[in-house]
């Protein structure tokens, strides 16, 4: 992968990044506010239940931060783009469509042919 290809994925990533890490803060600031006092229990109820909501998002992005600041760090070691499985280069699509990956195509559809025949 050549050293523009390299930028724009570190680009990418870093935008990524700084969007999740924003959202994360708005939402801490959000779930601090002790504004929120329901005499009412459906109202409560609801409250907690759109907060759940919130709380199970943030942890799946919390999980995509980690995989981003781990592809950022691939990067700046030279490994980005490179099959952790096999040793061939992902593919630019693949790339694209998740830069995060660290599997090339055929080895991620044998991982889930695995998993898919272990049930998991």
């Amino acid at each position: 992968m050549d050293q523009e290809q390299l930028d724009y994925f570190r680009n990418l990533l870093q935008g990524q990044l700084d969007e999740l890490i924003e959202e994360a803060l708005k939402t801490m600031d959000g779930m601090t506010n002790l504004k929120d006092n329901f005499p009412d229990p459906t109202d409560r109820a609801s409250l907690e239940t759109d907060r759940n909501f919130l709380l199970r998002i943030r942890d799946r992005e919390r999980k995509l931060i980690d995989k981003i600041k781990q592809a950022l760090d691939r990067i700046e070691q030279g490994t980005f783009g490179i099959c952790e499985k096999c040793g061939k280069e992902i593919s630019q699509e693949r790339l694209m469509a998740r830069p995060v990956t660290t599997l090339c195509i055929d080895c991620k559809k044998k991982q889930e042919a695995r998993e898919k025949a272990r049930g998991l």
